[in-house]
């Protein structure tokens, strides 16, 4: 492609991906579907669809069983599958935008039964194909196959030892783009990104449209290592890039991940929420008070300590809305003392002018040659959340309240010594893999703390070593044994709120039994619904579903439970609830000190699960945002915290499941406040 036509195509690309949102998306009582429902498949094209998507589910049926015994052959079937799911929810769901999308299918179906036929020879030509490549992981999530696309370089060579540079290429939001749309767009190839030279693009998915948050952001991770399966990617060398929504995804994976980035180039979308959605949305806000505090889960702005840690060139058009982003991003470094580099494009509106690009190029090529500091001697971390716990050679364990900022500044000084200045840190880890210490082998290492400090163990012979503080009072105390915990304490993976347990493997459990009464039964029926429609609408996944008699020990040793019911209808829930902080009976609904009518409330919760600690147990919530947040990025925030009173005669809408008369966060023991 030329440098005219990649231009114009990438600024065209950045003009449909604008934010389609606006005052109209400001009414809770009318909202869009989104996405909208597409058009009617003629019952001929309709009938050749649904033909080729049985043969194709036969063909994979029966290549599963083939490759039983060749398991590097078997681990690609999600490369076929892609194809089938993305045409089949097309059709399932009525989401063809156009009707050019249904010859698209057809022939992407066309595409993975040659990728059967290959399969079946022992054989996966796309795995040695250079140029746009269109491939699928098994989401830990949910178990469903997931698309991404990545552009491999002409000059990559499949056989060789040199690593690679890597871009992320986060997309923009796009009401309208199916599974089908992506992988069209994944296999031209091309378009919405900068062109750097020798380097392979990774185009995530991502779950549709939630600007790389939530389920969107571990795809974005998965997709990341199973591309380091079968590319060789430098580690040190991975640019995270994106405009619009991508740019908000940027955003937010520079701060809470910029340790495993060499740099970051966003640009426009937005970069926190209150003042996007007043500014932007022209919306009057009116957040409840936990509401408010989730915010900190997403808001870049409070998070730009991390920064420290990350070169970020930003870039917004003189005339664009979205400036906004980068402004509220650039106030916040002068804030913490730092100066942020702001490429604007004269005269640009949404879209991105030649002379900038080229700016950024030449900036970013005198990042990426360096590489990434590895083990950098000065770091800084700051936190409200144990879902992001690491920063370098330090780790957060324990918080002394959840969020509430936690901040940690470490520095090395030779030729043994090391500053740490926690606060509202209860428990952390230092730790350097073999060879990395910068502390000499055989030396003690001496940690020094604003409050005093002193000799720890000696460097090992490999040049690796390890340390945890605890808290105590005002000093800290070394912890003989890290690995002995007692009693229950909020952790990375063990955090809330209730939103964090769809970030790792769930399953939904129904219940069987006969419930307290009829009217908590007909809104546990209604919110499991609804719950599962919208995992599949909004997060592009099949929920895992199992009757509460089905649970078995496996089960609950690999995925959140999320129960549905009461305790006398649900048998999990029943088992369980005595070691719940809960009281839940014919009259009463009781939590702390507070008590409602169990005829007319129900509970949302996050906790662990008592029969396996590690993992999580939920009552009768999905995520927890819902359709009226759909409308713009920056409102897909956790909308309930750790705990919830659900008051059902209240009916549910499209922002809340009923009235919540309380609502609160569990203590770091998981105890009620």
């Amino acid at each position: 492609m030329n440098h005219f036509n990649f231009l114009t195509t990438f600024l065209f690309l950045l003009t449909v991906s604008v934010f389609a949102d606006g005052p109209a998306d400001n009414k809770i009582e009318n909202v869009r579907r989104i996405p909208p429902l597409g058009v009617e498949v003629p019952e001929t094209e309709a009938t050749e669809l649904r033909a080729k998507l049985d043969a194709l589910a036969a063909e994979i049926a029966t290549l599963k069983k083939e490759l039983a015994k060749s398991p590097e052959f078997l681990e690609l079937i999600p490369d076929v599958e892609v194809f089938h799911r993305a045409a089949r929810c097309a059709l399932e769901y009525q989401e063809f935008q156009k009707p050019a999308e249904i010859k698209l299918a057809l022939a992407q179906l066309d595409t993975a039964l040659e990728r059967v036929a290959s399969l079946r020879k022992k054989e996966a030509p796309w795995l040695k194909q250079t140029g746009p490549v269109v491939r699928g992981f098994r989401s830990k999530l949910d178990g469903t196959v997931q698309p991404y696309g990545v552009d491999i370089p002409e000059n990559y060579t499949f056989t060789g030892q040199d690593e690679w540079r890597l871009d992320f290429w986060f997309h923009g939001r796009g009401e309208k783009t199916n599974e089908v749309a992506f992988i069209n767009g994944r296999q031209r190839g091309g378009g919405g990104k900068l062109n750097p030279k020798n380097a392979i693009i990774l185009y995530p998915y991502a779950r549709f449209s939630n600007a790389n948050k939530f389920a969107g952001e571990i795809d974005c991770l998965e997709a990341l290592e199973h591309v380091k399966g079968f590319l060789r990617v430098d580690e040190g060398r991975i640019v995270n890039r994106g405009f619009s929504m991508g740019g908000a995804a940027c955003w937010q994976f520079a701060v809470h991940y910029a340790d495993q980035f060499v740099a970051a180039t966003p640009g426009a979308g937005f970069s926190e929420t209150p003042d996007f959605l007043r500014t932007f949305q022209g919306e009057t806000l009116d957040p409840k008070p936990w509401e408010k505090t989730l915010w900190r889960w997403y808001d870049c702005t409070d998070w730009i300590a991390n920064l420290s840690n990350l070169p970020v060139i930003a870039y917004s058009g003189e005339l664009d809305k979205q400036k906004q982003a980068a402004d509220m991003m650039a106030a916040a470094y002068q804030k913490e003392g730092m100066e942020m580099v702001h490429i604007i494009g004269p005269k640009m509106a949404h879209a991105m002018d030649n002379d900038s690009m080229a700016e950024i190029e030449r900036r970013l090529e005198t990042i990426v040659k360096a590489g990434r500091n590895r083990v950098p001697h000065v770091v800084r971390f700051k936190t409200y959340t144990l879902r992001y716990n690491r920063m370098h050679w330090i780790t957060v364990d324990a918080l002394t309240e959840h969020w509430e900022p936690a901040t940690i500044s470490a520095a090395f000084t030779p030729p043994n010594s090391i500053k740490v200045n926690p606060e509202g840190v209860d428990r952390f880890t230092i730790e350097f893999a073999p060879g990395d210490c910068p502390v000499p082998i055989g030396f003690p290492v001496i940690v020094q703390f604003p409050n005093g400090g002193g000799p720890c163990p000696s460097v090992l012979s490999d040049g690796s070593w390890k340390c945890t503080f605890q808290r105590n009072g005002q000093k800290w105390d070394i912890v003989a044994n890290p690995a002995e915990t007692t009693g229950l304490r909020k952790r990375h993976g063990l955090s809330g709120p209730i939103d964090d347990a769809f970030m790792d493997s769930f399953m939904m459990v129904t219940p069987t039994g006969h419930p307290l009464n009829t009217d908590v039964k007909k809104w546990t029926d209604s919110e499991f619904d609804h719950g599962v429609t919208h995992w599949r609408q909004q997060m592009r996944g099949d929920a895992r579903v199992k009757a509460d008699t089905e649970i078995s020990e496996d089960d609950i040793a690999n995925h959140n439970l999320v129960l549905w019911g009461d305790p006398k209808s649900n048998a999990v829930l029943a088992k369980i609830i005595d070691q719940l902080p809960i009281t839940w009976n014919e009259k009463k609904l009781k939590i702390g000190d507070q008590t409602y009518d169990s005829s007319k409330h129900a509970i949302a919760m996050i906790f662990p699960n008592p029969l396996n600690p590690k993992r999580y147990v939920v009552l009768n919530s999905s995520f927890t945002y819902r359709e009226y947040d759909y409308l713009n990025n920056a409102r897909q925030t956790p909308k309930l915290p750790d705990w919830a009173i659900i008051d059902f005669t209240e009916p549910s809408n499209s922002r809340w499941p009923g009235g919540i008369p309380a609502a609160g966060f569990f203590d770091e023991g998981w105890g009620v406040k």
